[in-house]
């Protein structure tokens, strides 16, 4: 099976040792960098709501943008990338047979570069799929991006031989993929917080429960959703009462 995750606004540009690889989308990423490179201070603020720091920072980011960045100058995605899921995830302490499970299974979604493998190498950058960033194809990053991601994901998923695409990422990026142009059966796990007898999703944990349930499929290397519902990593449980035949729930207990 497939999974996809998110990006991550922070990053972790920490070296590392490993061989990346070529982005698929590495012509649209260069084309949407120099879209955001010619916007302002205030429009960088106005896109992403940042900071004036983090809007200067992005300006900076874009400004040095290249289209053959040297190697030093770009890390791996799953490595660069530091946010909740990430840390559910820990891709670095992925040995190697497991890392190349990944790259043929796992994808990020970027509204930078569209489709990300783990390996994939990736220039700092910050730009949320939501962003209303106008170009000639929209004017946002969902009407840039259209039936590509479900093609990518498509073509993917006939060659690893899998029907099915497991969803970890949000609904912002999620929300880019065009359900009719997808032919993968849609699996979204639900993780939430037990408090009280009362089963709630709270933001922070279920993010990094996502990047663990991904952890799981690559570990685990699964093909049958089945096994899904085995996953009890952080004290997470199959809930089969709250569970959706596309959407299993998982419930702990709730710790502050």
């Amino acid at each position: 099976m497939l999974v996809v995750i998110s990006p991550a606004k922070r990053l972790d540009w920490a070296e590392r040792d490993v061989e990346a690889t070529q982005p698929d989308f590495q012509d649209d990423a260069i084309r949407l960098s120099k879209t955001a490179r010619n916007l302002t201070l205030g429009d960088l603020k106005k896109l992403m709501d940042l900071s004036d720091d983090l809007a200067r920072l992005n300006r900076d980011r874009y400004r040095a943008f290249a289209e053959a960045p040297e190697l030093e100058a770009t890390r791996p995605a799953a490595l660069a990338f530091a946010g909740d899921t990430y840390q559910g995830l820990e891709a670095a302490s992925l040995d190697a047979d497991e890392m190349a499970w990944a790259q043929d299974h796992l994808r990020i979604l970027s509204g930078l570069y569209g489709v990300l493998r783990p390996l994939d190498a990736i220039q700092p950058y910050r730009l949320e799929m939501g962003s209303k960033l106008k170009t000639r194809r929209g004017k946002n990053l969902y009407e840039y991006w259209r039936d590509q991601l479900s093609k990518a994901l498509n073509a993917q998923g006939a060659e690893v031989g899998s029907e099915v695409l497991v969803n970890c990422a949000s609904q912002e990026y999620f929300g880019a993929v065009d359900m009719k142009a997808l032919n993968l059966k849609v699996i979204t796990p639900v993780f939430m917080e037990d408090k009280a007898g009362t089963p709630k999703i709270v933001s922070f944990f279920a993010k990094k429960a996502r990047g663990a349930i991904a952890r799981y499929i690559i570990q685990h290397r699964l093909t049958d959703p089945a096994g899904l519902l085995d996953f009890d990593s952080g004290g997470y449980e199959y809930r089969p009462d709250l569970s959706e035949d596309d959407k299993p729930v998982f419930v702990r207990p709730y710790t502050a």
